[in-house]
C-alpha cells in the first residue's frame, strides 16, 4: 500500500476520560499550529507557530476570539509543540495539558473544534503515523496492545513489536526470499547471460529455513495470544471438593459462596484473575453430580456446558476422600481438553488414588485452596499447559490473527514452491509460489496491505490514539 500524507487537522482527548490531576489534548495536521495559537495564549505573547520543535509554552487556554466578545478563559495549560516530521504522527503536533477535570477537558475541545480541528477517528493518530512511514503497521498494532496489557509478560511482548522485533524477523525472511527469487528471474529472463543456475540443494534449504522459521512464528501463536488475551477457565469437580475455595483464592477475595453443604453454588461464578503472567477469565461451576433438585440440576447442566467450551480446566479432587464414579466420569470427560488436575486439601491426611489421577494428567498439583500451599505450582503448571513458559517476550511474536493468516498464506505458498522444486517442475513455478509468499509477507508488515485491511486495524484503536 502507497504510503500518503493525509489532510485535515484533528483533535482528541488522549488521556482516559475521567478526573485526574494533568489530561491532555492532541492536535495533529497542517494546521495544528494556527489551531492551538486560537485557543492558547502566552503571558509574554509567544506564537506557537513561531516556536521550535520539542519546545513548551505555558499560558492560558479560551475559546476562539471573535471580535466584539469577550475571550473566555477555560484553563491553564501547557502546550507541547512537535514540529513535522519529527512527531509521532509525522506531522505538526500540539499537545494542550490542561486539568484533568471531564468539563475542563471537553470545554477546551469543543474549543479547539471551533478553531478548526476535526475530531479524530479511533486509533487515527497512529493511522496517520502509519501512512506517513513512522512505523510498520505490525509496530502500529502493538500500540493498543501497550495499552491493553494485563501483564508484565503481554507489556514486554507488545512493547518489543512495537519497537520493530517481528518486522525484523519477517524482514528477513522476506529478504532471503526475494533474493531467491530475484536471481531465478534473471537467470529465466536472460539465459543467454552468464548468469549461473542457482543451485537446487542451496534454494531448497534457503526455501527450507524460511518456512521453519515462519512455522515457529506459527506455533507461538496461541501462547502469545493466551498471555494477550486470557484464557477460557473453567473450575470444575464434584460437590464439596473445594471449586469455590480455589476461586476465593485465586480471585484473591470471597467471590463464591463457601459452606460445609454440597450444592451451595447452582450457577456460574466468574472472574478475571492473573496467575502469574497469564490471565484466566474463571468460571466456578456448580458441583457436577446426579440432583433430583431441579434448580440445582440446572447448575450442573450449566458446568456441563461450560466445560465443552473451556480452553482450560482445572479439575478439582479431594485428596481427603476415596475418589467417586463421579470423579472418575468428569475425568473421562475431559480428556481432550487441556487440563490441570488440582488435588485439594493437601493439608489433610491423603486417601484419593493419586497414581490414578497421575496416569490420567499430564499435570498434577497438590493444593490446599484454604492455605494457598502449592499455588506457585499450579501457576507453573498452567505456564506448562498453555506453553507461556517457553515464550521470549523479547521475541517478534505474532499478535493478531490478521498477522497469523498472512503467515499461513507465506507458509502455504512456500510449501507449494518445494514441492514445485523436489517434483521437478519448472523453475517459473517455483519463482510464483515465493513470490506469493514474498506478498504474504509484504501484507504482513503493512507494505501491500489494502486500504480495507488498514482501515479495519485501525478501527479496533481507542479514540485519541
Amino acid at each position: 500500500m502507497q504510503r500518503r500524507k493525509v489532510g485535515a487537522t484533528i483533535a482528541a482527548i488522549s488521556t482516559a476520560q475521567g478526573a485526574a490531576g494533568v489530561g491532555m489534548i492532541r492536535i495533529s495536521g497542517d494546521s495544528a499550529r494556527e489551531i492551538a495559537d486560537r485557543v492558547f495564549t502566552s503571558p509574554h505573547g509567544k506564537k506557537i507557530k513561531q516556536a521550535q520543535g520539542y519546545t513548551a509554552l505555558y499560558g492560558k487556554v479560551h475559546k476562539p476570539f471573535k471580535e466584539g466578545e469577550i475571550c473566555e478563559v477555560l484553563d491553564q495549560a501547557i502546550a507541547l509543540v512537535f514540529a513535522c516530521p519529527a512527531s509521532f504522527t509525522g506531522e505538526d503536533v500540539v499537545e494542550l495539558s490542561c486539568h484533568g477535570g471531564l468539563t475542563v477537558m471537553k470545554n477546551v475541545l469543543r474549543a479547539v473544534f471551533a478553531a478548526g480541528a476535526v475530531p479524530a477517528q479511533p486509533g487515527e493518530f497512529t493511522k496517520r503515523a502509519f501512512l506517513n512511514g513512522k512505523l510498520g503497521l505490525t509496530e502500529a498494532e502493538a500500540v493498543m496492545q501497550l495499552i491493553s496489557a494485563q501483564g508484565e509478560q503481554a507489556m514486554k511482548m507488545a512493547l518489543a513489536v512495537h519497537q520493530g522485533a517481528l518486522e525484523k524477523k519477517i524482514n528477513a525472511i522476506r529478504t532471503m526470499l526475494i533474493t531467491a527469487a530475484a536471481h531465478l528471474s534473471a537467470w529465466a529472463d536472460y539465459p543467454e547471460d552468464d548468469i549461473p543456475q542457482l543451485n537446487p540443494e542451496v534454494l531448497k534449504n534457503n526455501l527450507y529455513e524460511a518456512n521453519c522459521q515462519i512455522e515457529e512464528l506459527l506455533s507461538q501463536f496461541d501462547a502469545g495470544k493466551a498471555i494477550r488475551e486470557g484464557v477460557n477457565t473453567v473450575i470444575a469437580g464434584k460437590p464439596n471438593v473445594g471449586k469455590s475455595t480455589l476461586m476465593n483464592l485465586l480471585s484473591g477475595c470471597e467471590r463464591s459462596i463457601v459452606t460445609q453443604f454440597a450444592g451451595t453454588t447452582r450457577d456460574v461464578v466468574e472472574e478475571t484473575v492473573l496467575l502469574g503472567d497469564v490471565p484466566l477469565c474463571l468460571a466456578d461451576t456448580a458441583g457436577i453430580h446426579i440432583t433430583n433438585d431441579p434448580v440445582e440440576s440446572i447448575g450442573v447442566d450449566k458446568a456441563k456446558n461450560r466445560i465443552k467450551t473451556a480452553e482450560l480446566v482445572f479439575a478439582v479432587f479431594d485428596s481427603s476422600r476415596e475418589l467417586s464414579d463421579e470423579d472418575k466420569n468428569l475425568i473421562e470427560n475431559i480428556q481432550q481438553i487441556p487440563a490441570v488436575a488440582v488435588v485439594n486439601k493437601s493439608d489433610l491426611p491423603a486417601v484419593a488414588d493419586l497414581d490414578y489421577i497421575k496416569k490420567k494428567f499430564y499435570h498434577v498439583v497438590s493444593i490446599s485452596a484454604l492455605s494457598g500451599d502449592g499455588l506457585k505450582q499450579l501457576e507453573q503448571a498452567v505456564a506448562d499447559v498453555l506453553q507461556t513458559a517457553q515464550l521470549n517476550p523479547a521475541d517478534g511474536i505474532l499478535t493478531t490473527e490478521r498477522q497469523r493468516d498472512a503467515a499461513q498464506q507465506a507458509k502455504q505458498a512456500l510449501k507449494e514452491a518445494i514441492y514445485a522444486l523436489e517434483s521437478g517442475m519448472t523453475l517459473d513455478a517455483v519463482t510464483v509460489s515465493i513470490e506469493g509468499a514474498v506478498s504474504a509477507l509484504l501484507e504482513l508488515t503493512g507494505e501491500r496491505a489494502t486500504e480495507a485491511v488498514v482501515d479495519s486495524v485501525f478501527a479496533q484503536f481507542c479514540v485519541g490514539k
